[in-house]
């Protein structure tokens, strides 16, 4: 069986070389037999694609964007070219721990799921006190979320969903940015997919440090909402 990690890329020089050694270093199941590591960089500006270009790994597996278009159509391109059984999405900010792979996997590779989210606000996990306002946005788009969709997540606008690709395959994101978490959620739930949640941990960064969701994203996630359940 094999495992594809999608990695989103965006001026990310400062952390690309430390996240592409904790996915390749992070423990997986032993029924996980190859590991692909898939990078799409969405055009940076900052020595991201050049060190990339660098790289000649055969377990890396790299796309580059000619203009930046988002988060969104990154993991379009990302998920286009995976070639593995399970698909995980992998920020490369360090927000989210790859040591936590085997949770996040157990529930499919137990053929009890088809997908996985892995939420920040389950389980006593270690979690970084940053933004109220933050949080206080990502709880109400959640429970919108839940009413259109009918399931009871605590965390959709969590970097850390995992895939069966036989079910991502059948998917076509729309969206080019951050409206890729409401989106795939509503469309995951039309499919009936068995979905688990689990409990991680979150390092999260302030804006100083890089972090590039805003409220103009959150404004969109709420229209993403209405469109992916009630429009679609």
């Amino acid at each position: 069986m094999k495992l594809s990690v999608v990695i989103p890329v965006y001026n990310e020089i400062e952390t690309i070389a430390s996240i592409i050694s904790a996915v390749r270093n992070a423990p997986v199941s032993k029924d996980i037999d190859t590991l692909e590591i898939v990078i799409v960089d969405d055009c940076s500006k900052d020595g991201t694609k050049e060190y990339l270009k660098s790289l000649k790994e055969n377990d890396l597996n790299i796309a580059y964007h000619i203009k930046n278009q988002g988060k969104g159509a990154a993991l379009r391109t990302g998920f286009k070219i995976s070639t593995g059984d399970i698909v995980i999405i992998q920020d490369a900010d360090l927000e989210y721990d790859p040591e936590e792979y085997p949770v996040l996997l157990e529930p499919i590779l137990k053929n009890k799921a088809d997908v996985v989210y892995g939420s920040r606000f389950l389980g006593a996990r270690p979690h970084r006190v940053v933004y109220y306002w933050h949080s206080l946005g990502n709880s109400l788009l959640t429970t919108i979320s839940n009413i259109f969709t009918n399931i009871n997540l605590t965390d959709m606008e969590t970097c850390y969903k995992v895939f069966r690709k036989d079910i991502i395959d059948k998917i076509e994101i729309e969206e080019n940015r951050f409206g890729f978490e409401p989106e795939i959620t509503a469309k995951i739930a039309k499919l009936k997919c068995r979905i688990y949640e689990v409990g991680i941990s979150y390092y999260g960064r302030t804006y100083e440090e890089g972090k590039k969701i805003g409220l103009k994203d959150g404004l969109r996630a709420l229209w993403c909402i209405v469109k992916y359940n009630l429009l679609r």
